[in-house]
């Protein structure tokens, strides 16, 4: 979980890539008469329509960036550990690092965000998903192609209205109207979000947040009511149940196509989603890896979304580059079967290539991830027609293909050199005229 407490909150963004777009009618409600009021209960808020641009979007980078990054040990759920728990390892980290009395507090001078330059973290975004580069305006950065969303925790750790609230046993909402839910419009309003990412919810009911009131204003009155999107983590009865899409839980990944939109959050550091000096090699979440759960998760109609810490100076350091820009390669020749895609009727091939399916409308994507040694790579599910053809994405001319007396569909790949061949891992092949 995601989740820090302070009392003054730095704000996270998360970058969904995708052309940006006017405000699109997600119902016929919002394009003719009156729109549609939300009413503050779950039936109402659930049945409203996703907008379309998140499940357009598919990929998004996630960061983590507040006052842990100056210890930058462990996790970011630094002072939790160090405090709360008083977890050995980091009781001596402190001892062996920082003066006695020192406290959570102090670390934050040294958040210096000096090396920050937030154009430059916007060309890394847009290179990690470059495949589409439509522009719109947003205020103050230029011409970007950026959804701009923000992470906000509901509860604070070491408030002391929240722990009053908890020891009450959450009967009492003094830091939900206080401090909580003021931050909240206060945000919205202030910030205009295309995508509210909640967490911090576990601990207590969504009728102790006011999280159904929050969120028929949001979808009713605000700044950004027709284009906001936002999670299920609004009470510890909700993850999974309620919300606009499903985070389920961190990495969550499931093994068949779920009824709801999803998305998986990850982090490339597999420790922890701040930045950690102790950080090794091993820890780092290899390029394939990546792809690979880019591409199972878009076959099972979720969006994957990658996380980076910065540094406390402002920095991504260059790994975290190099696995953004290893993404942004591989979308620039395979964005095509990603990007706008839908679930195909058949998700996934268990086979020795690893075989996964998007679609969009009649046109049938096979992605697979391991290259055949025998350079022939035989698909079960396509029903091939009079009409077929098969090509490579990253290859001009159509591949040839026949019919196997099992009726596997048999596709001839081609014979290339290592530096002509599209990409290092994850090819796709292009169908049409299939059923």
């Amino acid at each position: 979980m995601k989740t820090w407490a302070v009392s003054a909150r730095v704000l996270l963004p998360l970058l969904l890539l995708g052309a940006v777009r006017a405000p699109d009618c997600t119902d016929s409600s919002r394009c003719t008469g009156p729109p549609r009021r939300y009413t503050p209960d779950w039936p109402s808020l659930d049945s409203r329509p996703l907008p379309a641009w998140f499940d357009e979007a598919k990929f998004g980078v996630f960061v983590h960036w507040g006052v842990f990054s100056v210890p930058a040990w462990g996790s970011e759920w630094f002072w939790w550990h160090w405090e709360a728990e008083k977890l050995p390892a980091y009781q001596n980290f402190m001892r062996e690092n920082y003066p006695p009395n020192f406290s959570y507090a102090d670390f934050g001078p040294q958040f210096t965000a000096r090396f920050f330059h937030p154009d430059s973290w916007a060309d890394l975004f847009e290179a990690s998903g470059r495949r589409f580069l439509g522009f719109g305006k947003r205020a103050g950065r230029g011409l970007r192609n950026i959804h701009y969303g923000l992470y906000h925790s509901l509860l604070e750790w070491f408030h002391p209205l929240y722990l009053r609230d908890k020891k009450n046993d959450f009967k009492t909402q003094y830091f939900v109207r206080e401090k909580i839910m003021p931050e909240l419009y206060d945000l919205v309003n202030r910030y205009k979000p295309d995508l509210i990412w909640s967490d911090g919810e576990w601990e207590g009911p969504d009728t102790y947040w006011n999280s159904t009131n929050f969120l028929s204003w949001l979808y009713n009155d605000s700044p950004v009511k027709d284009v906001v999107v936002v999670n299920d983590r609004w009470g510890k009865n909700c993850s999974c149940h309620h919300g606009g899409y499903y985070n389920c839980q961190d990495k969550f990944k499931p093994e068949t196509l779920p009824d709801h939109k999803w998305e998986m959050c990850t982090s490339i550091d597999k420790m922890s989603w701040g930045y950690r000096r102790d950080m090794v090699l091993t820890d780092i979440t290899s390029e394939y890896s990546i792809i690979s759960e880019l591409v199972r998760t878009v076959s099972l109609g979720g969006n994957y979304l990658l996380n980076i810490g910065p540094t406390k100076d402002g920095l991504i350091v260059p790994i975290f580059q190099e696995r953004l820009l290893a993404v942004g390669k591989w979308l620039g020749i395979n964005g095509e079967a990603i990007y706008a895609s839908k679930p195909w009727r058949v998700q996934f091939e268990k086979n020795a290539t690893s075989v996964w399916y998007t679609s969009k409308g009649p046109t049938v994507y096979a992605i697979f991830l391991y290259w055949p040694e025998s350079g022939i790579l035989s698909l079960k599910s396509p029903i091939v027609t009079s009409t077929t053809q098969i090509t490579m994405l990253g290859i001009q001319n159509d591949l040839k293909w026949s019919k196997n007396p099992g009726e596997d569909l048999l596709v001839y790949l081609p014979h290339l050199p290592p530096a002509a061949v599209p990409t290092e891992f994850a090819w796709t092949i292009k169908l049409t005229g299939v059923k």
